[in-house]
């Protein structure tokens, strides 16, 4: 279950595509900011405007109005990283610091339960983004980062969220299915349609995969009101991994935030 980034969908700034001919400033200055991930967190501005697929010049010119606005800092050596302005204006996303600061309490809980991996993940198009993470030590490896994107198939709050998603986008993923980008029990697009229709039936998924490390999940559906809004998961190593006590925890911590953000939201009015 591990992150492989894939960047341009969704309607993000493809990674390394150059800007179409008269793109308006704003959609420059997104790709600049896209050139960064996990591998890349300093860029020099000759990396910066390669990745990014932008003209040196226009990328210099983009990249001081960035760092005069606060959405990136310049090193000592010249080299350019996301600035905190950014951090700020994220935190107020909703869908992200809204949806942490109400579940934060119940993941709390569910990982002094089970000392493994507690996921909290929201679809972002056609992938998840990673909103929380609370981790053991000792817990199994994982790639995991919050703000990271993962592929829907890889992790169990990947299924659950393809598996409440739109039609389309459902069909896109079935029919584009990579074979080995997903659990074990995922082999082909047939097998991707038959777990999503599982996961709906039952209301959880719970899958094996043995690369790069062996583990397992069990996620769960978060909804406000009807509609599921992100999902929550155990990651724990396969060997010894007890799904019979952890999938009721999950799904009982699942429900729990789920009523609070159904009667937060009753309260706030349709305004709120």
């Amino acid at each position: 279950m591990n992150e492989t980034a894939t960047p341009g969908e969704g309607g993000r700034p493809r990674r390394g595509g150059r800007p179409a001919e008269g793109q308006p400033v704003i959609d420059r200055a997104f790709a600049l900011l896209g050139a960064f991930d996990a591998e890349h967190r300093a860029l020099p501005l000759g990396e910066l405007a390669r990745r990014s697929g932008t003209p040196p010049s226009s990328a210099l010119r983009l990249a001081r109005s960035l760092v005069r606005a606060g959405a990136l800092e310049r090193l000592e050596d010249g080299r350019y990283v996301v600035g905190l302005r950014l951090l700020e204006t994220a935190s107020l996303a909703p869908r992200g610091h809204g949806l942490r600061s109400v579940a934060m309490p119940y993941m709390e809980d569910l990982f002094h339960v089970t000392r493994q991996h507690v996921l909290l993940a929201v679809r972002d198009g056609e992938e998840a983004l990673l909103v929380e993470r609370l981790s053991a030590r000792d817990a199994s490896p994982v790639l995991y980062r919050v703000g990271g994107r993962l592929p829907f198939t890889a992790t169990g709050v990947g299924l659950v969220l393809l598996a409440f998603a739109p039609a389309d986008v459902q069909a896109r993923a079935v029919e584009g299915y990579v074979p080995g980008r997903g659990h074990d029990d995922v082999r082909t697009p047939a097998d991707l349609r038959r777990v999503l229709a599982e996961v709906r039936r039952g209301d959880h998924a719970s899958g094996h995969q043995s690369r790069p490390w062996a583990v397992a999940t069990v996620a769960a559906p978060v909804r406000q009101g009807d509609e599921v809004v992100a999902a929550l998961s155990v990651v724990a190593p396969s060997p010894d991994f007890p799904d019979a006590g952890y999938s009721p925890a999950v799904r009982a911590t699942a429900r729990a935030i789920s009523r609070r953000l159904t009667e937060d939201a009753r309260r706030a009015g349709p305004g709120g």
